[in-house]
């Protein structure tokens, strides 16, 4: 019986050890992007500890080998579960050390993590366990447990719990091996009466963090954001935050402002009307992204439009913005006109397997701040997209600043250049962003700024759109390499250009 537990402790250990890996690379690519090189560096960082973990373990005395196998089950638990919540609050708080903090608590819950499986393995090795037997069985259970919370973790844990409250309960899962442990071999244990209330005290913290992990990370998110906070949700693909000051309502996914509703208009107005207003018998519009509606709405002002397409990856963005009243209001309803078709799926591989041809696509995708975006501005991506377009039909693109990133910028440009098009980058101020940039671009090469617009504009008229395509010797073009997918130098030049601003 007692070897029973032992080996099933393994299992759940590793679905722990390996929980906490993920939530650590989870939430530093949610605040700090890129998740290659965030995964990458945690997951090294992470084995490293293991090994030191696995090294230091051979120093516990053969007599002491539950006893520490226990303290150690009570100590990541509390560590890792609390590592979440710890992480965030960081960030909100003091976004300087972040870093330090983050590879400091990874190695820590790394080693001790490392420490479990060899106590486990010489455990069972003192009740005379065949050694073939003995590593066939913990392997086996170790990589089940791992096997399952990488199913769980994706699937279940993260859209449904959120990754603080994920890591409570993983703590908590440690904690109860550690009881399990004390009660199967309360005779060999002493001083029972002291490690059960120490372990009963860690699970009362651990239920606690469970509980009021909500309003943790409320309190986190205000303190990051500054406004009140009015919707916020994690997804399995982002971490969407909705907030509020007097009539200004902003989105942010994963910390990164997309609209201020105070000037959205301009941002929408460019990106949209430059297009359609210079397609007038356009009937078929794609729109890549943008699935807050907002660029939807200004195309939807057009009686000449008989269909739009949306794909958008995550559901929860459409669905909220298609059902809380005051996105509904910002966006007109969009979503609920009958000219409109929302697809949820990767843009990338909904446009290969759609055989559609459109007068107009609207891009606009979130900046290429990470691969999984950076795939969306490549070669391959555009010269898949080329197809879909009609052969006098335009496409415009969401580029990032010209001054801010301006590597990034014409990076974009030299992108859609590299498959045939020819474009017509423009920008414009938004008082949110700062300088903002587009690229049109057209199969054929044709097209001419207007100098009017049939409808009504807030931002746009003649002598504004001169000025969007002109461009200042500060913002002026760089000759740069296309984004090629194998490479994605787009992702490397973003980075670089943001972090010469923050300099």
């Amino acid at each position: 019986m007692t070897k029973r537990i032992l080996i099933l402790s393994v299992f759940v250990v590793a679905s722990c050890g390996l929980a906490y890996e993920l939530i650590a690379g989870a939430l530093s690519s949610y605040l700090l992007g890129d998740s290659v090189l965030q995964f990458s560096t945690i997951i090294g960082c992470y084995l490293f500890a293991m090994g030191v973990g696995a090294h230091f373990s051979k120093y516990v005395r053969d007599e002491d080998v539950l006893a520490r196998f226990i303290d150690i089950e009570l100590a990541v638990g509390l560590i890792g579960g609390v590592s979440a919540a710890f992480l965030f609050m960081a960030f909100s708080w003091m976004a300087g050390p972040f870093r330090t903090l983050l590879y400091t608590l990874v190695f820590m819950i790394g080693m001790l993590v490392g420490m479990e499986v060899p106590l486990v393995m010489r455990a069972l090795n003192e009740r005379r366990t065949e050694f073939a037997e003995l590593v066939s069985r913990v392997l086996t259970f170790d990589y089940l447990g791992a096997l399952a919370v990488s199913l769980l973790f994706p699937l279940v844990l993260a859209p449904h719990l959120g990754l603080v409250r994920t890591g409570f309960l993983f703590g908590m899962l440690n904690v109860g091996v550690g009881l399990w442990t004390l009660y199967a071999f309360r005779r060999e244990l002493a001083n029972m009466t002291g490690r059960v209330l120490r372990a009963c005290s860690v699970l009362l913290v651990l239920t606690m963090g469970f509980v009021l992990s909500d309003r943790m990370v409320g309190w986190g998110e205000r303190s990051l954001f500054g406004d009140d906070i009015v919707y916020s949700t994690t997804t399995p693909y982002q971490r969407l935050v909705i907030t509020r000051w007097k009539d200004d309502l902003r989105l942010y996914i994963n910390g990164n402002l997309q609209f201020s509703s105070r000037d959205e208009y301009r941002y929408h107005e460019a990106l949209v009307h430059p297009v359609l207003q210079q397609l007038p018998w356009a009937r078929r519009v794609l729109v890549l992204g943008g699935g807050d509606g907002l660029a939807l709405r200004e195309v939807l002002r057009y009686p000449n439009i008989e269909h739009v397409t949306l794909v958008d990856l995550d559901p929860a963005m459409t669905g909220t913005f298609a059902s809380r009243p005051e996105l509904v209001k910002l966006n007109a309803h969009a979503f609920a006109d009958k000219r409109v078709t929302v697809v949820n799926a990767d843009a990338a591989i909904w446009l290969q397997q759609d055989r559609g041809m459109y007068d107009a696509v609207i891009v606009d995708f979130p900046d290429p701040s990470s691969f999984a975006l950076g795939k969306l501005y490549s070669v391959p991506f555009y010269g898949v997209l080329k197809k879909h377009v009609a052969a006098n039909g335009l496409v415009v693109v969401q580029s990032t600043s010209p001054y801010f990133a301006p590597n990034a910028y014409w990076t974009v440009d030299a992108t859609l250049r590299e498959v045939g098009m020819q474009t017509w980058p423009y920008h414009l101020y938004v008082p949110s962003f700062g300088e903002w940039g587009f690229i049109l671009a057209s199969p054929q090469g044709r097209y001419q700024p207007p100098d009017s617009y049939r409808l009504p504009m807030r931002y746009l008229d003649a002598e504004t759109t001169r000025a969007m395509f002109a461009f200042p010797p500060d913002m002026g073009r760089r000759q740069m390499a296309p984004n090629r997918l194998n490479t994605q130098s787009l992702v490397h030049e973003f980075e670089e250009d943001w972090r010469q601003v923050i300099r």
